[in-house]
């Protein structure tokens, strides 16, 4: 061969593309969390109480369960591209239609809305950074559209709720709906188009999905989100009147603690970035324990607001890199021809989660107070840890054994 033939350059990472959907998953996250924000005044203005708020959440999150695969299995062979577009405008229908509810019913149907839209926009861009980059990049590429979800605790959620508390709730959900309305304008400007279908070899046989290697690290998976997210979410949908109640804190103050849990969750995404693909399994599971361990310190110690700062920052850290990690950790289990179907059961699995934690929370609230959150948050998430090293120790032992046929 001449050492003149030419070369194929590899081809440039895709910053802009990742951006995009680091932008438009940031507008979505935001979106979906706006609520926790503001429960308290949503409560007051509607005239319910605030667990009811909070069931908000739970609907949200009910209808991504319950709509996500199927919507993912008939729209699969459609453009992604052209998918994120649409979902994105449904979504700003769903903010500008709660914006304008003039009661807590007609906001319930406009949350359903959302859900809906929501549920097909995890399932299509959860698997969008692996079309985008080889596999070798996957965590690179996932960081940096996961930092779209940091960016919403970090600067969405918080200023949600400022311009709530300042203007009122209505007018931080027609923002919100305003911004997602552009972003969906730069998707369909800057976003790279990809072929998400996995073309056979010669001579090979498509196999039912069912029968695919990856099948059981990717269920492992999803009962790790599931227990893991529903201890955190229990507590965390409700934090506002916990910092107000519990901690003594005043409720022009809880925007800046939130603010403060996403900095540090900015962090967090960083060390996962860093992490996610050298150490899947031990990062996940040291930062799983030290948002039990954060949690931990703030119900022992809630009398004290020095203690409760410091442990919400930690918080933070550990968890922000906690979805990040999850997903790459996905993307890496699933086969090629499993990742559409992982990023819509990830998607259903963190919903399900986000869901059933806020329900358990609001049920926990009315029975025994809100002072009760933490130590069942603790307790679930131990327990997800448990099943994390358990879990480990199968999966490394099945990868050892021979393959059949």
């Amino acid at each position: 061969m001449s050492s003149n033939s030419p070369t194929t350059p590899a081809p440039a990472f895709p910053w802009v593309g990742l951006l995009v959907l680091a932008g438009a998953i940031f507008v979505s996250v935001t979106s979906e969390f706006l609520p926790t924000g503001l429960l308290p005044d949503m409560a007051e203005e509607l005239g319910v109480s605030e667990s009811r708020i909070g069931l908000l959440v739970t609907i949200f999150a009910g209808t991504v369960v319950i709509s996500t695969t199927p919507l993912a299995a008939l729209t699969r062979a459609y453009s992604r591209k052209y998918l994120v577009v649409i979902v994105l405008l449904v979504i700003a229908t769903g903010n500008v239609l709660a914006a304008v509810a003039p009661t807590y019913e007609i906001l319930v149907g406009a949350r359903i809305i959302g859900g809906l839209a929501h549920g097909l926009f995890w399932a299509v861009v959860g698997a969008y950074a692996a079309h985008l980059v080889p596999k070798h990049q996957i965590g690179r590429a996932v960081a940096i559209t996961s930092g779209g979800g940091t960016a919403a605790f970090v600067l969405g959620v918080p200023l949600g709720t400022a311009l709530g508390h300042a203007l009122g709730w209505r007018l931080a959900f027609a923002t919100i709906g305003v911004i997602v309305i552009i972003l969906a304008a730069l998707v369909l400007r800057f976003l790279p188009a990809v072929d998400h279908r996995v073309t056979l070899a010669t001579g090979e046989i498509a196999l039912p999905l069912r029968k695919d290697r990856s099948v059981p690290g990717v269920v492992i998976l999803c009962i790790i989100i599931i227990v893991v997210m529903t201890g955190h979410n229990l507590f965390y949908t409700y934090i506002a009147p916990w910092l107000i109640g519990v901690g003594g804190f005043p409720e022009d103050s809880i925007a800046i603690l939130l603010f403060l849990f996403g900095g540090a969750g900015a962090i967090g995404l960083v060390l996962a970035g860093l992490v996610s693909d050298r150490f899947p399994r031990a990062g996940l599971i040291v930062a799983t324990s030290v948002v039990a361990v954060a949690v931990l310190v703030l119900g022992l110690f809630s009398q004290s607001q020095v203690v409760i700062v410091a442990a919400i920052v930690v918080w933070g850290i550990a968890f922000g890199g906690l979805p990040a990690m999850l997903q790459t950790r996905m993307l890496h289990t699933a086969s090629a021809r499993m990742r559409d179907l992982a990023a819509a059961l990830f998607t259903t699995s963190f919903n399900f989660a986000i869901g059933f934690g806020a329900l358990v929370g609001g049920l926990l609230l009315d029975q025994f107070g809100v002072i009760s959150l933490p130590a069942v948050d603790v307790a679930i998430i131990t327990v997800g840890v448990a099943f994390m090293l358990l879990s480990n120790v199968w999966l490394a032992a099945r990868a050892r054994r021979p393959r059949l046929g």
